[in-house]
């Protein structure tokens, strides 16, 4: 019986260690993808137009700022061919290319903003990883629950 309790107690405190060393791996990773995604969206020196409703001016380099310019590069596109979208465009319109580039710069800025959200999503399931890995390690091992002595309680 002491073998198993002890296997069992060692088996739980390495999973505990696979937890915590998973999770900061997470952590890293999504760290790691988020400056990657912010330094590269930097680095097109991109600023939110000055007729944005929130943070005109600002450098997108951020999911909010990136965000942001993609809604208002549609509303620019949706302004200059009359509210319509590439699809309501006639293949021949001159305006279908206006449309077209819009949507492409709104894609790539929305891409960019899900790869925020997954790099966020990596660290928050890093965290949970660690910290129930680190709970799994502070459980007391089963020969030292069998090794306490049973409490009374006065009736």
């Amino acid at each position: 019986m002491a073998t198993t309790s002890r296997s069992a107690g060692t088996q739980v405190r390495l999973l505990g260690l696979v937890s915590i060393i998973i999770g900061a791996v997470m952590i890293i990773a999504g760290a790691i993808t988020w400056g990657m995604v912010s330094t590269k969206l930097a680095a097109e020196n991109i600023t939110v137009s000055a007729d944005a409703p929130m943070l005109a001016g600002a450098q997108v380099a951020g999911p909010l700022e990136a965000f942001i310019e993609a809604d208002v590069i549609n509303m620019h596109a949706l302004k200059a061919t009359a509210g319509k979208t590439y699809a309501q465009l006639g293949k021949e319109d001159p305006l279908r290319a206006t449309a077209m580039n819009g949507s492409f710069l709104r894609s790539s800025l929305f891409t960019s903003v899900i790869a925020f959200g997954v790099a966020l999503f990596a660290i928050g399931v890093g965290a949970i990883a660690v910290l129930l890995g680190w709970a799994l390690r502070l459980l007391p091992t089963p020969e030292a629950v069998i090794a306490r002595e049973p409490v009374l309680v006065n009736a």
